[in-house]
């Protein structure tokens, strides 16, 4: 099994590269465009980041070159994914992704660090709260002129924003204790 991580906003790129081929072979051009549009959500793929991923799988036999298309420069090379390549999409597909615990998350840190200096650990939750809400507001308005796919995207990250804003409750509700904590 091919390890391949090049993760664009918690996804491998890799991976995402070989379903698309799936269905027909494409040249890097067009690889980009259908990610930007299908999956980039407003962040655009660097053509360097594309070509980069496409010599990792050429050079891992997960791809391989179909032919040239003439383009506005230089003839694009066109790919197709191999047997291989094929393998890992079905593999990667059928794995349960791991959940993203944050045991460990910078903003915990932050909290921690206030308390242990006598800065104000509760102006950093409400600044992170306000934020968390700020963004909260920006996704659903995203989501009222959307489609589907930008619904369901929006969702996904509000209800992380949600289970965020709990814990920033919950934190606030026990910052004594843990100050005492902390300190101790």
């Amino acid at each position: 099994m091919y390890t391949l991580v090049c993760i664009v906003a918690g996804m491998a790129l890799a991976e995402a590269f070989l379903g698309l081929m799936e269905s027909q072979p494409r040249h890097g051009y067009e690889l980009k465009r259908v990610y930007d549009e299908r999956l980039g959500q407003g962040r655009l793929l660097p053509f360097g980041q594309v070509y980069a991923t496409l010599s990792r799988l050429l050079k891992n036999g997960l791809v391989r070159v179909d032919g040239f298309e003439p383009g506005d420069g230089p003839d694009r090379k066109r790919y197709v994914i191999t047997p291989a390549g094929l393998s890992l999409i079905e593999s990667w597909l059928t794995e349960a992704e791991k959940p993203d615990l944050h045991l460990q998350s910078t903003l915990y840190v932050k909290v921690v660090l206030a308390l242990l200096s006598g800065r104000s650990a509760v102006d950093i939750l409400d600044t992170q709260q306000r934020e968390h809400l700020r963004l909260m507001r920006e996704l659903t308005a995203r989501k009222a002129s959307g489609d589907l796919t930008e619904h369901l995207i929006c969702d996904y990250a509000l209800f992380h924003l949600e289970a965020d804003l709990r814990w920033l409750e919950l934190t606030a509700a026990r910052l004594d204790e843990l100050a005492a904590k902390v300190r101790s």
